[in-house]
């Protein structure tokens, strides 16, 4: 699919020539001595109805190019977007907000006249279309990903039993709560912390950050496109989930008794007055005490036997105690244009099917959370503004190393893509939409992916054979000599490997949030994880089909799947088969 550009709407130069018409129409009218008075009246109608018709439905526009984002050149659509917000907002009061005194704790790296630019601006910003994409894309997961069918069967008779405690509002938050989390377990795959594969020389970064550092290597949006990220990007993402279903979610971090710093440990997720507890880091909720359901803060604090359960004796020990989880810090994930008056004005605007959660009152949150006992104070966390400044500063520097830009292109460049038939299947995935709507004519994310898997023999002819050049739009420009033509050939069959391994893992995704555990079986064992398909989603998809015969009611043979050494999320996939075991009395 091409980018297309977005044209601003001809419509207010119609309003302009319509009233000026009209003007004419009220002389004539005037100089023919008819009723001045009525005619005044008659004016004035048209006048009323003209400006009634020349009110767009700015917000509604904005939102379908949001809807629309990747199928437009997007510093044109951004500008789009920019231009409809500010005419919804011209008839509007903002509010006045004044800066949060958390912005304090995020100085470092959030200078306080950059954090007052970005958040006192009167005017909606290109900038804010980041903030604003990534509301959207949490909104359209949360709206699929919240559903009976995503339940864990792991924690089904224990989530009962808290139907039958909480209050209805709040069981429904929990159940929602850990249904996210396992969307996120299951659908970005886990990267360690400090990545092992090849990568250029490290190069200077500003703020202490490092080449490929822990967390901000990537946005919480790259994480949730390209379906990878380390344990704090998934973190991320799942607090983004979280806002949208209206649960507070924040990292959870330990302060070192010598020097203050800050250790991230887990996130949590507060329901009522209880703070649930996932550990990404292990990839697995926190069994509650005597291994059942999820433990909240609270239980962590006062019965030893929770922190002690997450150690796997001889394979791992789990490097916190009770004694150490005391006193814990909340990190909110909160980037300053969420905190800025014109999102609030906004949010005010968005219902119905627009709806979304694009503003945050920090300051009441914090307050909230603070009143929760072990919970010793609350922060912004530095991640997503560090993360802002780690993709800028990698672009710069792809810029002038052309070593690194191919590293860069090789390794993300058919994950980035948002043209072509990969990346709006991807778009598709991640609205929900997996099946192709012949009414509306929109193909679904499963055609999309289908389409992309080129068979290996077309893939591998197509040094050799000319015609399927053409039809890959593969071409020899001139002055390009024949073993360079056929290093660029090489380097476009990689690619194209890359992106077919990649849609049929997300094919195999969408068979298992599909409820077709059989088929999702097949497709993870049969075409993910064989010999000729080898790719750096296997430790994922060797979760998922474990997931998958676990959902078809194959206890033994999953638990010997969660028990693979070496892959990255193997702790708590051993946590998780000595649940199913206990639960299943194997």
């Amino acid at each position: 699919m091409t980018c297309s550009t977005v044209a601003v709407s001809s419509r207010p130069s119609t309003v302009v020539l319509a009233a000026f018409v009209l003007g004419i129409v009220s002389v004539s009218l005037s100089g023919c001595g008819g009723d001045i008075d009525t005619v005044r009246e008659i004016q004035a109608q048209r006048q009323v109805r003209l400006q009634a018709e020349s009110q767009q439905d700015h917000l509604g526009e904005a939102f379908n190019l949001l809807n629309r984002l990747v199928e437009l050149n997007p510093e044109k659509a951004r500008r789009q977007i920019s231009y409809h917000l500010n005419r919804w907002s011209e008839t509007r009061t903002l509010p006045d907000v004044e800066l949060s005194p958390l912005l304090r704790t995020v100085s470092t790296v959030l200078p306080a006249e950059v954090a007052e630019d970005r958040i006192g601006g009167l005017r909606f910003q290109a900038a804010d279309i980041n903030h604003l994409r990534d509301a959207y894309v949490s909104r359209r997961i949360v709206e699929w990903a919240d559903h009976p069918r995503s339940d864990d069967p792991l924690l089904r008779s224990w989530m009962e039993a808290e139907q039958n405690a909480l209050p209805e509002a709040e069981a429904l938050k929990l159940q929602t709560a850990a249904r996210l989390f396992d969307w996120t377990l299951r659908n970005v795959a886990h990267e360690p912390l400090e990545p092992t594969d090849a990568a250029p020389p490290p190069f200077e970064m500003p703020m202490g950050m490092t080449f490929r550092g822990a967390g901000y290597r990537q946005t919480d949006f790259n994480t949730m496109w390209r379906g990878r990220g380390d344990w704090l990007q998934r973190a991320g993402v799942f607090t983004l989930l979280c806002r949208q279903a209206s649960i507070p979610a924040f990292v959870l971090a330990i302060p070192s008794q010598e020097t203050g710093e800050l250790k991230p440990w887990c996130v949590g997720t507060m329901v009522g007055q209880q703070v649930y507890l996932f550990d990404f880091e292990l990839g697995t909720f926190i069994p509650g005490p005597g291994q059942e359901g999820i433990a909240t803060l609270q239980e962590a604090r006062s019965d030893e036997s929770v922190l002690r359960r997450l150690t796997v004796q001889g394979f791992f020990d789990y490097p916190l105690q009770m004694s150490d989880v005391q006193q814990v810090v909340a990190l909110l994930n909160v980037v300053p244009e969420a905190i800025s008056p014109r999102m609030q004005l906004l949010q005010s605007g968005l219902v119905g099917q627009r709806r979304m959660e694009v503003y945050v009152d920090v300051d009441a949150l914090a307050k909230r959370i603070d009143d929760v006992s072990g919970i010793a104070g609350v922060r912004l966390w530095d991640i997503p503004i560090l993360a802002e400044v780690y993709e800028q500063e990698l672009k710069k520097a792809t810029e002038r190393d052309p070593l690194l830009l191919f590293w860069y292109m090789n390794r993300y460049a058919v994950l980035d893509a948002t043209e072509g038939t990969l990346g709006v299947g991807r778009w598709r995935h991640l609205h929900g939409q997996f099946d192709t709507d012949e009414e509306e004519n929109i193909e679904g994310a499963r055609t999309l992916y289908l389409a992309q898997r080129a068979p290996e023999f077309e893939i591998e002819d197509l040094r050799i054979d000319v015609d399927l050049q053409k039809a890959y739009a593969v071409r020899r420009q001139l002055g390009t000599d024949a073993e360079e033509y056929d290093l660029q050939i090489q380097q476009t069959q990689r690619m194209m490997r890359l992106a077919k391994r990649t849609a049929t893992y997300w094919i195999s995704l969408i068979q298992y949030d599909d409820q077709r555990y059989d088929t999702a079986e097949s497709w993870f064992r049969k075409r993910v994880l064989t010999d000729d398909q080898q790719s750096f989603w296997e430790p994922a998809a060797r979760y998922n089909l474990a997931r998958s015969v676990e959902r078809l009611g194959e206890i033994e043979r999953a638990i010997e799947l969660y028990k693979t050494d070496g892959d990255p999320q193997e702790h708590g996939n051993r946590i998780r088969a000595r649940l199913l075991s206990q639960q299943h009395d194997l």
